[in-house]
């Protein structure tokens, strides 16, 4: 705003002293003074606003004024209801410095001119915002140009003080500006939008998270559109691919002009989404024709020659090849409609999920091919080769033992997930071995497929479980059928938690911690702070109860067996 625009607002009451020719001077901001020097405190623009409390006699008048000259202020307001009339030094020393002097009825309080230079500086801000969102945008639409969201997050910050992140379903930070979110804040501002989404509440969402209010506000691209009423198959196919836009606010105190503004903030953001997923089509494209010639048995150096190709574009600079590792996931919806869209669903979740969350930008799944088919997405993940595992004699390297881990793929995105799939949507996810070779692929994705396959046999909304299960009675567990399984369960372990609930005798926790310290008395004891004669005691009232001696090693694994299928 213009320091004309003062004098023309009769609701202040301002008298100009002196500065006319000074009065197109633009004013961004206000700051409210008495300090004998203030200097430190302006960054320039303001409207110094003073109750005159600093001025103790005519000669502090020149010094207080040159001060705010000199630190660019666009004019000074002096109140007139310490003094009364303002001090002719005062005048003559805003005079001398071509500053710009107001005069401030007693009647007019300095929150007022506050408020309205604020509403006016923010109100001009936000028009000034808005016009860089769209021409961002236009430039946009035909390519990358004008610095992508993280400019118009910037100007968030700068100009209307609001701090603002990009997010991926997981809570990963995609963009933002000036001090970044943290992750645990990032996952839990996530899954409180799923939540809200598949409860159908309309955006943005507003939610109070340590005591600070965040708005969260949908980033859809065109084809992502959530149709008029929200339908919940709709939801379902976007739900947990869309990003969002999370700012440090509360949206329920905007009026519809910083709304609408937000809004043009997000529609920018998914031009940008679009321009990534357009990137990520040739990884894509490798991913599915390198599974095509595996799952048709095309001869291994037709698959070498195709993994060639992939290698430098999934992991470029590396003059060794890779190993690969196959990471299988399965989004599964229950009800009606439950396999619409879940293989696209399943891809881009996938392509979130090995992301390492710690690594924010969107550019950061570069290396990550995900193809999808029959509702399950498949990604070709290359895994470098320390040089340690070279072979020194010219022979393939053995592959390392270092690389993608079922558990630790889910450990940081488990919560923001969950919320996303409700109470109706699964995730199962199997991770294979890495292979050094073409001749190996083949086997990782039947071993990434089966180990998906023991993920969902598991209870939970999002499991996963890895090539190193299969080769344990945990591979065998999960398919024995429900009524074998509760039999053989309720015939070992029923007896023993009926005595536990009459006597309060902890047999089972007893008989799990025995069998966990491979049946070390002494080891088993100190485990769980008994003496070991009382834990003798225990152990002879399990056998009684059940008719086993726990000596016997077919008897520990009988036991042993119950105990993790129940």
């Amino acid at each position: 705003m213009r320091l004309r625009a003062l004098l023309e607002t009769d609701a202040l009451g301002l008298r100009l002293l002196g500065g006319r020719d000074e009065l197109d001077r633009t004013v961004r901001g206000v700051m409210t003074t008495d300090l004998r020097d203030p200097s430190r405190y302006l960054s320039g623009g303001e409207l110094v606003l003073t109750g005159l409390a600093w001025r103790r006699t005519p000669e502090d008048s020149e010094p207080f004024v040159r001060l705010l000259a000199g630190a660019g202020v666009a004019g000074l307001a002096a109140g007139e209801a310490e003094l009364g009339a303002i001090p002719d030094d005062l005048v003559g020393a805003c005079a001398q410095h071509r500053l710009p002097l107001f005069a401030v009825n007693e009647t007019v309080a300095f929150a007022s001119v506050t408020e309205y230079v604020v509403r006016q500086v923010s109100g001009e801000r936000a028009g000034d915002l808005a016009a860089v969102v769209d021409r961002h945008r236009r430039l946009m639409t035909s390519g990358p140009a004008g610095g992508g969201p993280d400019v118009v997050l910037d100007l968030l910050g700068t100009d209307l003080d609001m701090r603002a992140w990009v997010l991926s379903p997981t809570g990963r930070r995609i963009a933002g500006a000036g001090e970044p979110l943290s992750a645990a804040a990032g996952a839990a501002l996530a899954a409180e939008h799923l939540t809200a989404t598949r409860a159908g509440r309309r955006a943005p969402h507003r939610v109070a998270l340590g005591g600070t209010t965040y708005s969260l506000f949908p980033v859809r691209g065109p084809g992502r559109a959530a149709p008029p009423g929200g339908m919940a198959g709709d939801v379902r196919e976007s739900v947990l691919s869309d990003w969002l836009l999370a700012v440090e606010a509360d949206a329920g105190e905007w009026g519809a002009p910083r709304l609408d503004l937000l809004q043009g903030v997000t529609q920018l953001i998914a031009v940008e989404r679009d321009r990534r997923d357009a990137a990520r089509t040739v990884r894509r494209r490798l991913a599915e024709e390198i599974l095509e010639l595996v799952r048709t048995g095309a001869p291994p150096a037709e698959i070498a020659a195709r993994l060639r190709v992939a290698a430098p574009v999934l992991l470029p600079g590396r003059a060794t090849a890779p190993h690969w590792q196959i990471v299988v996931a399965r989004v599964d919806w229950e009800g009606e409609g439950g396999a619409v869209g879940a293989g696209a669903v399943a891809q881009s979740l996938l392509e979130e999920i090995l992301v390492d969350p710690a690594t924010a930008g969107m550019e950061s799944g570069d290396r990550i091919a995900v193809a999808h088919t029959d509702g399950e997405a498949i990604a070709l993940v290359p895994m470098p080769v320390p040089a340690a595992a070279e072979g020194e004699d010219g022979t393939d390297p053995k592959p390392a033992d270092s690389g993608l881990r079922a558990d630790v793929l889910l450990a940081a995105v488990r919560e923001p997930l969950a919320a996303g799939l409700a109470d109706d949507g699964r995730l199962t996810l199997g991770v294979s071995a890495a292979v050094h070779s073409a001749d190996g692929l083949r086997g990782a994705l039947e071993e990434a497929r089966h180990a998906r396959r023991v993920a969902a046999a598991r209870p939970g909304r999002v499991c996963a479980a890895g090539h190193h299960e299969l080769a344990s009675h945990v591979l065998l567990l999960p398919f024995v059928p429900d009524d074998v399984r509760r039999a053989f369960t309720a015939r070992l372990l029923d007896p023993l938690r009926d005595y536990d609930r009459r006597h309060r005798a902890e047999l089972v926790p007893t008989l799990a911690a025995f069998l966990d310290c491979d049946g070390s008395w002494t080891r088993c004891a100190a485990r769980l702070h008994l003496h070991v004669n009382t834990l003798r005691y225990r152990v002879g009232r399990i056998e009684q109860l059940t008719g086993r001696d726990l000596s016997r090693l077919e008897d520990k694994l009988d036991f042993f067996l119950a105990l993790r299928m129940s």
